[in-house]
């Protein structure tokens, strides 16, 4: 017997993209009209929830994940994830790799940034929020990424942040000179650390 599409969502956390459904055996009519009585909601184009589960807590990073999964949350956006920012990101900032396509959606705002092979991959923590499964980098390497951008975001919201992150994290040197090789700002980032110590 086929399984439904109530089902078919239910065993993949209530979250399914279309190309997704489509595999699993729901036709575009059967999403359709699951939209119109209400059972599913279109969270953004090509991603399907059921309304039974619970308001999305963090809509705007599950939105951002589900459409670009090679994204990685970053810079002032995973500050916040992290609770290291008293700033409220005003659009949703992600790293992509060089070479790849600049990410764009008309709600949330995102703003993209390339990094290079190493400092793309360096750091990326897997998250599950509201069932989906969300990249972010960890608050350390964040952190060596804010410093890199420090023109773009400004000083004062980077030693901010790193002042937070003294009294809110486990504090690790080690990850942090880690990350700051990698993004190549040890040079600048050393005397903020060594003055922390």
């Amino acid at each position: 017997m086929k399984e439904s599409p109530i089902t078919i969502f239910r065993k993949h956390g209530g979250q399914l993209r279309m190309s997704e459904a489509l595999s699993h055996g729901v036709t575009r009519y059967m999403l359709y009209s699951l939209r119109d009585k209400g059972i599913i909601e279109q969270v953004t184009r090509g991603v399907y929830r059921l309304t039974e589960l619970p308001p999305l807590s963090n809509p705007d990073l599950v939105t951002v994940s589900l459409r670009f999964p090679n994204a990685v949350i970053c810079l002032i956006s995973a500050l916040y994830y992290h609770n290291i920012t008293t700033q409220i990101p005003h659009f949703v900032s992600v790293a992509v790799p060089r070479n790849s396509r600049i990410p764009s959606l008309d709600y949330p705002p995102v703003q993209a940034h390339r990094f290079n092979d190493e400092a793309y991959r360096s750091g990326i923590e897997n998250r599950t929020i509201d069932g989906a499964s969300v990249k972010i980098y960890a608050p350390e390497k964040t952190l060596a990424d804010c410093f890199k951008f420090r023109n773009k975001i400004g000083m004062d919201v980077v030693l901010e942040a790193l002042k937070l992150y003294r009294t809110r994290q486990q504090f690790n040197l080690e990850k942090l000179l880690m990350y700051a090789e990698v993004c190549r700002v040890k040079k600048i980032m050393a005397p903020y650390l060594e003055a922390m110590l």
